[in-house]
């Protein structure tokens, strides 16, 4: 089950002796390894060739470049130089393709609930007031590693993990990053949910020392869960009406005993499955997403249907309330307002490459078009807004935060403007 990721560094020199330093990272899932070259010689002016490759490599290859017979004919009588080249996060038409598979396995394994928990967290340990990646968290594909698997919220997602294993083996031009958020936004549509204005090009972290902090993920039953509830989803940046539309995603699937240690060991409504028996689910149809979580939270009419104290809280905190009444009475308020906060969730603390993403038909991410802020009533696409708002972000700004005035600056423009009038009025 579990495979390593090798980062070596291989010296070869105009001297017989070769050095081979390597360094062995576990993993739980293998994946493409990024491998340097360093390559030198006393009397070639290129002292140093570094060459960084995202593409997967064996032993036998190495002894295979060491051996090639082009190497001192490339490297000879030539001067000192460097040279590098990386590969993009994620390929477009693979990204199309492993959304087809995602699909035939969420038809055959019935795993949607799981796919959406590893996407989440994932991205779910970000942190706004860490600027540094990947010190900040969030989605970058940190999760597969067994030191982050082992977090107490992360109990049982190591099965999700083993789930795409064959699409990652298969894919290996995407980013785990990249593909835990495809699964997680193809698991929600495929339930019946909205579709989630994604975009793609997670860079992933290369090892374990970069997984965050075990505690950033929220508890199943805190002592005050509406502080903590606050706590968690402030951190990361989210507010109040996001934090229940993220918590209607409990429509779909079950809480474990060997996993969260909540909920029955089954009831009427999982016996039988469908995937593995079992558990106690927060509705009736549990793999059908649609408003019927906020439903049942606000009757509990049913003793079979999971309520935990951080659902019951969203009908008793006066500000979750207003948006749990109105989720509970308006599915399409919710799908609209689910769609945009996983969206942001699912880009959370991430490094995109390109900068701006890629979507699913290859193309880089929405372009500045002037029309869009024209004088007319054209609403801005959900990709510009999010494009509009990292900049905003980029550069200081928040929406709860207006940037600071720049007064000499002002100032300056003032005098500008006095000059060129008393200049008019002159003439």
């Amino acid at each position: 089950m579990a495979g390593s990721l090798q980062q070596s560094q291989l010296t070869l020199s105009s001297s017989p002796m070769v050095s081979l330093s390597g360094a062995a990272t576990s993993r739980l899932l293998p994946s493409a390894s990024r491998v340097r070259f360093s390559l030198t010689s006393p009397s070639s002016p290129f002292s140093s060739l570094s060459l960084s490759s995202s593409s997967s490599y064996s032993p036998a290859s190495l002894k295979c470049l060491r051996s090639s017979p082009l190497l001192p004919h490339v490297f000879s009588n030539q001067k000192r130089s460097s040279m590098s080249t990386v590969a993009a996060a994620s390929d477009p038409a693979q990204l199309e393709s492993a959304r087809e598979d995602i699909k035939q396995l969420l038809k055959s394994k019935f795993c949607h609930p799981i796919l959406v928990r590893l996407g989440w967290h994932d991205a779910g340990t970000y942190n706004k007031n860490v600027e540094e990646w990947p010190k900040r968290g969030g989605a970058n594909g940190s999760l597969r590693f067994e030191i982050e698997l082992k977090h107490a919220a992360n109990a049982g997602l190591v099965n999700g993990l083993n789930l795409l294993k064959p699409i990652k083996d298969k894919y290996s031009g995407i980013t785990y990053a990249d593909l835990f958020q495809l699964a997680s936004a193809t698991a929600i549509e495929e339930a019946g949910g909205p579709i989630i204005p994604m975009k793609y090009g997670r860079v992933d972290v290369s090892e374990p020392s970069q997984c965050p902090e075990e505690g950033r993920l929220p508890a199943a039953t805190p002592p005050k869960p509406a502080d903590h509830l606050r706590e968690v989803f402030y951190r990361m940046g989210l507010n109040d009406q996001e934090i229940v539309a993220l918590s209607g995603a409990h429509t779909v699937g079950r809480s474990r005993q060997d996993r969260s240690g909540m909920g029955k060991p089954e009831t009427k409504y999982t016996k039988n499955g469908p995937g593995a028996p079992g558990g106690q689910s927060w509705t009736v149809e549990w793999l059908k997403f649609d408003n019927s979580y906020f439903k049942d939270i606000k009757e509990q009419k049913d003793a079979d249907l999971l309520v935990l104290p951080t659902d019951a809280v969203l009908f008793e905190d006066p500000s979750f309330k207003v948006y749990a009444e109105k989720y509970a009475t308006d599915q399409e308020a919710f799908f609209k307002d689910y769609a945009e906060a996983h969206s942001k969730l699912s880009n959370l603390g991430a490094k995109f490459d390109p900068p701006e993403g890629i979507t699913m038909d290859g193309a880089a991410g929405e372009k500045f078009v002037a029309a869009n802020y024209s004088s007319g009533k054209r609403e801005l696409s959900e990709a510009m807004k999010q494009k509009i708002r990292a900049e905003y972000e980029a550069i200081g700004g928040s929406p709860d935060k207006p940037l600071q005035s720049n007064y000499f600056l002002n100032i300056m423009v003032v005098i500008a403007v006095l000059a060129f009038l008393t200049s008019l009025l002159g003439n």
